[in-house]
Order: C-alpha cells, then structure tokens, then sequence
C-alpha cells in the first residue's frame, strides 16, 4: 500500500497540479462546501446519503457536506459560462466510509474540466493527456473505458422500454445490473419475493387487493400502488432478451484488451449489434486524438466496464491513473454531457474532466525518491 504524504506535502503537490491546469488554460473555481441536498438527490436518489455528509440548516433545509466538485463547477458553468471553457479547482471533499481502513472521509483533490461542443473526442484526448504528463515518472498505470458504448447496447436491445431504463439506471450498480439482465434473458429465475407478489396480484385487481388490505398506511397514495401493481404483471409478461443480444451484452461487459485491439473486437460485433456504431465510432477518433497527443494507443489498456461504480454522471469516454500494483487510485475522470443537459435548464454542451487526489501522488513521489 502506498502511504498518503503528510497534509503539508499534499497541499503543496496539489499547489503544483493547480498551477499546471492553469497553465493548460483553466479558469480558477471555488465551490461551496455545503450543497443543497435536493440537487445531489435528484441526480443520484437515496444512494447518496450512504457516501454523503448530510446535515440540515434552519434556513437553507437539507444541506450536503461537498462529495466533488463537478456538479457545482457544472451548475456555474450552466448559468453564465462562456464557451469553450477550462475551469480548475482544488479543494476537501468528503466521502463517508463504510469501514474502518485506509481510504479518508476527507481529503484534497485538485480538477480540470473542459466544455467544448466542437471536438469532443480531442477534448477527452486533452484531459487524459494532461493528467498523463502530470503523473509521468510515478509509474502510474493508466485504464481507459467508453461507459457510452454499454449504454448503446442497452438501449439498442430487442426488449421494453422499462426494463431498458431499468438496465440504464442500475448501470453504476455492476451487481444490481448483472442480476437483472441475468433475469431479462432467462438466466437467473425471478426472486422469490416477486414471483409470491405477482401470484397474489393474478387474485384480484390492485384496487381490490389495497382495498382488502384494510387501513392504509405509507407515503405512496393507492393509486401510485396501483400503477406500479400493473407494471409489475406487464413485465413479467415480456419476453426474455434473446440469447445472441444477451451474449453480446455479456461480451461487453468483460472485455478488456489493449485499447487497438478492443476497437477491432467492437468493430467485429457490430454488425450483431448496430446500436453501438456511434459510439464505436466515437471510440476510434478518440484513439486518434489520443495517438497525436503522444498515447500510445496500441499498448494503453481498456475495459469496457471501467467507471460503473464512480458517481453516475458519466456517459462516455472514463479514464483512471492507479499507482504500481493497481493501488491506490490516483486519479480518474471522464465524460458527463448528460450532467449538463441535466442541470442547463435547457440548454448542453459536452464535457470531460478529472481529479487528481494530490495527497497520495505526493506519497508515490516521496516512496519513488525514497524518501518514505
């Protein structure tokens, strides 16, 4: 394990990581270190509150102690930010943790973002690139993935509506999805749980069912219940995804390969599952930005699942720098153009950035030095 620096290294590292995105063209930023907790919840549901600080303010209601920068930078940006846009950011973010161990609830990170409509491929090509020349030396081991590419094999399935959405929206939830795509394409049975409620809705209409039940209590109005009553048998009654398109999806989900190479194996199922082409598309004319930025492309390595268990803003192109043996990370990022439409208020623009977490690049420094 590679030992974070004393705070003093980690805010001078994050000091030269700034002054280096300044140097690239970013505008300073500050962010707030409360944040309205309605924001963060609409965007992420309840599951933030288990990696969030939340606190109440008598005035302001439900207030979050900052989990990252990219959603307030995202918001500034949104109201009255010019375009094409570099923005950087140093600062704590918080992060509750689950267990006692080695990973902080607090610590600094220093960002770079970049809004540009014009040439989002050599945008991403841009913020890899720099992270890349920042860590160089450090024998950080850089992983890249397209989290767009899965979500176009999604929403190209031969399936509902709803159980698309439902894969889509547990995409950042890799066991959550994989149980309900096994179950989609016949290869898990339906929970138990389910299979009892379903029994006991083919005994009545919902209205009559809420009605027997007697007092009603809970938040939901009977009618909502109803609603989702009926969505329920409806899609059980769906057909299961067909054993080709699961296959492929199965396919996706682990590949990893050298990023040439997983661009030549998209290439060939393509034709098997046409909804991904823009987005392998997309994938190629990155490699080459990338390659004229100096990546070399042939050995920079992909997996095609990278970046399903960051926040869920991302939608495109992800990136991670970890030390030597995989740990810890020290960096990642990646592409949000969803987030902006999100919080624009009509409007979007794509964008793509990262962070850096200075206090750990500081301690790989110091240990490649010796002198930890």
């Amino acid at each position: 394990m590679i030992p974070a620096a004393s705070k003093s290294a980690g805010r001078a590292e994050a000091e030269r990581l700034f002054a280096a995105f300044q140097a690239a063209g970013a505008v300073p930023v500050e962010a707030d270190l409360l944040l309205p907790a309605e924001t963060l919840l609409d965007l992420y549901g309840e599951d933030i509150r288990a990696r969030a600080y939340v606190t109440s303010d008598p005035l302001q209601g439900e207030m979050m102690l900052r989990p990252d920068f990219t959603v307030p930078v995202v918001q500034a940006h949104m109201a009255d930010g010019a375009e094409p846009a570099r923005y950087c950011y140093m600062g704590e973010v918080f992060r509750k943790q689950e267990h006692l161990g080695n990973r902080a609830s607090e610590y600094l990170q220093v960002g770079f973002e970049v809004f540009d409509r014009d040439a989002p491929e050599a945008a991403d090509a841009e913020v890899f690139a720099l992270f890349s020349s920042l860590l160089a030396g450090l024998g950080a081991q850089a992983l890249t993935g397209d989290i767009g590419i899965l979500m176009a094999a999604v929403r190209g399935l031969d399936t509902t509506d709803r159980r698309k959405q439902a894969l889509l929206r547990h995409i950042w939830r890799p066991k959550r999805f994989r149980a309900l795509l096994d179950r989609f394409a016949g290869r898990a049975p339906m929970p138990a749980a389910r299979a009892a409620l379903l029994d006991r809705l083919a005994t009545g209409s919902p209205e009559d069912l809420i009605a027997a039940a007697g007092s009603f209590i809970g938040l939901r109005a009977p009618e909502d219940i109803a609603e989702r009553a009926r969505a329920l048998t409806l899609d059980a009654k769906a057909p299961l995804i067909k054993a080709p398109e699961a296959a492929l999806l199965y396919d996706l989900l682990s590949l990893q390969a050298p990023a040439r190479a997983a661009l030549s194996h998209l290439r060939g199922i393509t034709p098997m599952l046409p909804a991904i082409e823009p987005a392998v598309d997309r994938f190629a004319t990155r490699l080459e930005a990338l390659a004229a930025r100096g990546i070399a492309v042939d050995s920079l390595a992909f997996e095609a699942s990278l970046g399903r268990t960051s926040m869920e803003y991302y939608d495109g192109f992800v990136f991670s720098f970890h030390g030597p043996d995989g740990m810890p990370l020290l960096a990642s990022g990646g592409r949000y153009d969803a987030l902006t439409a999100v919080l624009g208020q009509g409007r979007s623009i794509p964008a793509v950035g990262g962070v850096i977490r200075p206090q750990l690049v500081a301690g790989l420094r110091q240990l490649c030095e010796g002198a930890i």
